[in-house]
């Protein structure tokens, strides 16, 4: 390094824990999502969708 800290060796960079308070928070919103969406599909499929209707009554509000 320099003159004075010849001797001195660094033996760990704690940027990482520095880091976690600010990964933390997405790990567990990605983690729950997961959670969640595995659940979900191992619940099984779910009702199927009812047949769209289509509308056949006639129009009241036009004028002739």
């Amino acid at each position: 390094m320099n003159d004075r800290f010849d001797d001195v060796v660094v033996l760990a960079d704690h940027s990482i824990l520095l880091a976690i308070p600010a990964f933390l928070p997405a790990f567990l919103i990605a983690g729950v999502v997961l959670f969640i969406a595995v659940r979900d599909r191992r619940a099984g499929a779910d009702e199927p969708a009812p047949p769209h209707v289509t509308d056949t009554a006639p129009d009241t509000d036009e004028e002739n």
